[in-house]
């Protein structure tokens, strides 16, 4: 299949081979069949975007983003779920409780690819969309709470970006929480350094030391929690520990927060 797609598009699939990868393995610790069923569907090359660093990276941050979805959606469990910057992810496969309503949302020309792997199913839609506009978001079911889902989306906005898709958010529900992945300014200025992402035309930008700097671009919203992958890459092997020790500061964090 020829892949028609914008420079950030193109990282998600990094997370579609390492997905793919990771299942392969005999003590796999996330089992994605749909990212390999996505593979050979698109039929890429994608062995470059799976080095060790960023393999381990993506594990732990789908455990982790899986993990904080499920906490909230058991405290929320009617909510409206919006996975925005979807990319290929199939996160409703893996939280769906029978009652959420889960929308995936991304620019058109990834949704267009995305629109030949999968199907609309009951409480699980696809939407073309942008997270610096808030068209999409029109005609979109009223639900209590709204769990907002950007998982490698943000590194790649700069800071007037990331300040309208905050706002976009706020302004366009009224009550709800945002899974936002985090990374450090140093990452923001290298993104020549990284072990995936160099092989993509996509560059980071602006990066935050800490997650409480979102607050000063949109005043509505709070801080819940903020961790590092560290927390779970450190668990499996030794240089991750060494990363996480050396360097406790560098590695991407996953950032919650409500309004």
């Amino acid at each position: 299949m020829d892949l028609q797609i914008g420079d950030i598009q193109e990282t998600a699939l990094i997370t579609l081979a390492i997905r793919a990868s990771e299942t392969d393995r005999p003590n796999a610790r996330i089992k994605d069949l749909k990212a390999k069923e996505i593979i050979d569907t698109l039929g890429v090359d994608v062995s470059q975007y799976d080095p060790f660093m960023s393999h381990e990276g993506v594990v732990a941050r789908t455990i982790m983003y899986s993990n904080q979805l499920q906490e909230l959606i058991k405290q929320y469990p009617d909510a409206l779920c919006i996975n925005l910057g979807c990319g290929f992810d199939d996160k409703f496969v893996q939280v769906d409780n029978g009652e959420i309503v889960w929308y995936d949302v991304d620019l058109p020309d990834i949704m267009s690819v995305r629109r030949k792997i999968y199907q609309d199913r009951e409480r699980c839609i696809m939407r073309d969309g942008s997270a610096l506009e808030s068209d999409w978001t029109k005609g979109l079911p009223k639900r209590s709470t709204t769990i907002v889902v950007m998982e490698g989306v943000l590194e790649y906005f700069t800071k007037e970006q990331v300040t309208t898709c905050l706002n976009m958010l706020c302004d366009s529900f009224e009550h709800g929480f945002l899974l936002a992945e985090l990374h450090h300014p140093i990452l923001g200025k290298n993104t020549q350094h990284h072990d995936a992402v160099k092989h993509t035309n996509a560059q980071f930008h602006w990066g935050t030391k800490s997650g409480k700097e979102y607050l000063d671009l949109e005043p509505r919203m709070s801080l819940v929690s903020e961790r590092s992958y560290n927390e779970e890459m450190r668990k499996y092997s030794i240089r991750a520990k060494l990363f996480a020790f050396f360097l406790p500061f560098l590695n991407n964090r996953l950032a919650v927060y409500k309004w």
